[in-house]
């Protein structure tokens, strides 16, 4: 069960620094399921994102809209305004009876200037009408006319109040009532609230002031704000992104995403012993100076003198001959010699599936990180091999490493093209020989398209469960094809469905290469095994 932490922040910071390096694995996993730079961005941004190595979730703005309007709307159920607007009503009648009570004891009831007071006051319309009506008039009593300078002062926001109570009053049917004051408040954070969601909903983050956010939302919604604000600016300023016109993911960031990958895949291998695959040793031998073993009929004369020597002095001294008989002499039983281990340089391609099905459970995403994790290994252990991927689905073509991490799966193209790519792949490994080629398939289907004479044909399977015949036929002569030219083919498949395995034991009978069946979690661990163990041979 995951367990998300939010760290507490104190006011005192002017922002949240964001690790631009955890923010760029975020974004990595998202590019793993088939999204672009600028996709997995606004992805982050619309739904947040989870800083795996902090154990920490970051909101998305979604989350956050949310957050505002539930606050809105537990103001709504908590409060009722029924009464909001009592306390102005008997102040501005209080002012008005002490003015009447004036002019008609100045000027009686008869006079002029007592009818347009009565007028005024009799119109209909609300509080912030009668307030507007009196404006200019000369009061006869001057504390109240000082009392209604006061009030006129509230105009602005009574005219508010009334203006939100007329739209939104029935909404408020809470048990607790609120007096003017306390309605001016719910007034003012309901419109702060519905301020910040609209610039929120368009992307308009700039005018949003984190203390402002702090004081409706709380800490962790200002830590989540601050985040998503500046994610691209942070991973642009740490050499993860470039470009003008979109963000598009630069060497130094995919290097970082591969030697991620390359950790998770090491991080399953250590969860069982390596594998111990048969590979033919050949090429420049490494010496294992911690590791010796008896001469056998057969080895290179690479002895270890002072292992040998020690032999010699202690068979010696078995025959009774003293520790310190010298001359020491030698017998062939005495010899040591040091273990060796044997490399090679390979090339290596990685033919990935990409048709639609590829899509599903997983699978393209942990086959990309397998490739990326290939390519971070080989450039960082094994400089000298080659390595390439190649793509295929109806179509086959080389996948330049530098936007691997951009590349989806061909969405709705559902047919399989092996056959290009074992054509593709064989024409790479002839352009960079090696004693060790060998081509890695992955994929989760059998053969549905293939070239005859040059002409694109496609070929859905005859039925449920059954075969494309021409597409296994023509995929199987180039499999010989590769095979006489000395190159290895290792399939690992992520579907076990019978069609499948019937095709890839056909393939392997013919090609003597190795096959597995994996789950997309278990792919990274295969792969790795199958890569340094075909490279790498102890021996004598």
């Amino acid at each position: 069960m995951k367990a998300f932490r939010y760290s507490r922040w104190d006011g005192t910071q002017d922002e949240f620094s964001l690790d631009a390096g955890h923010a760029l694995d975020a974004l990595s996993d998202l590019m793993m399921e088939g999204l672009d730079a600028a996709e997995a961005l606004e992805w982050m941004r619309e739904h947040g994102f989870e800083l795996a190595g902090l154990n920490m979730r970051v909101m998305g703005l979604e989350e956050l809209l949310e957050e505002l309007r539930a606050e809105a709307e537990s103001l709504y159920q908590r409060y009722r305004m029924d009464r909001a607007l009592d306390d102005v009503a008997r102040r501005l009648d209080d002012i008005l009876d002490r003015e009447q009570a004036a002019l008609h004891e100045r000027h009686g009831y008869e006079s002029a200037r007592m009818n347009d007071f009565l007028e005024k006051r009799i119109d209909a319309g609300g509080l912030a009408d009668t307030v507007e009506r009196f404006r200019e008039h000369e009061f006869e009593d001057e504390s109240a006319g000082e009392d209604f300078q006061q009030l006129l002062a509230e105009l602005d926001r009574l005219q508010r109040l009334e203006e939100f109570l007329e739209q939104r009053g029935e909404r408020f049917r809470g048990a607790e009532s609120a007096d003017y004051e306390m309605a001016q408040e719910i007034r003012e954070r309901i419109e702060a609230l519905e301020q910040m969601a609209r610039d929120l909903a368009e992307g308009n983050l700039q005018p949003i002031s984190p203390e402002a956010l702090r004081e409706l939302l709380g800490d962790e919604a200002v830590r989540s704000f601050l985040l998503i604000r500046d994610l691209e600016s942070r991973l642009r300023e740490a050499g993860y992104l470039r470009g003008e016109h979109g963000p598009e993911l630069t060497p130094q960031a995919i290097r970082r995403i591969g030697a991620q990958a390359l950790a998770d895949v090491y991080t399953a291998l250590r969860r069982g012993r390596l594998g111990g695959h048969e590979a033919e040793g050949c090429g420049v031998a490494t010496p294992r100076p911690d590791e010796t073993r008896p001469w056998e009929f057969g080895d290179s004369a690479n002895l270890d003198v002072i292992r040998t020597v020690i032999n010699g002095v202690v068979r010696r001294a078995g025959e009774g001959a003293g520790v310190g008989a010298v001359p020491v002499s030698l017998c062939v039983d005495d010899f040591e010699v040091v273990e060796m281990d044997y490399t090679t340089q390979t090339t290596t391609v990685l033919l990935l599936d990409m048709s639609w099905s590829m899509s599903w459970a997983g699978r393209f995403a942990a086959a990309k990180r397998v490739a990326l994790a290939m390519d971070q290994l080989i450039r960082t252990r094994f400089p000298r091999d080659h390595f390439f991927v190649v793509g295929f689905s109806t179509r086959a073509r080389e996948l330049p490493i530098r936007e691997l991490p951009e590349v989806s799966w061909d969405i709705g193209d559902p047919f399989t093209n092996l056959q290009e790519g074992l054509m593709v792949a064989e024409r790479l490994i002839r352009k960079h020989p090696s004693a060790s080629p060998q081509i890695l398939v992955v994929t989760d289907g059998q053969p549905t398209a293939y070239f005859d004479d040059r002409q694109l044909r496609v070929e859905w399977p005859n039925g449920f469960g059954g075969v494309s015949p021409h597409a296994v036929v023509e995929t199987l002569s180039q499999v010989r094809r590769v095979t006489g030219q000395g190159i290895t083919i290792n399939t690992f498949m992520l579907d076990d469905a019978p069609e499948l395995v019937g095709f890839v034991e056909r393939m392997t009978q013919i090609n003597r290469g190795r096959a597995f069946y994996t789950s997309p979690t278990r792919l990274g661990s295969f792969l790795m095994v199958d890569y340094i163990s075909r490279r790498k041979l102890r021996r004598g």
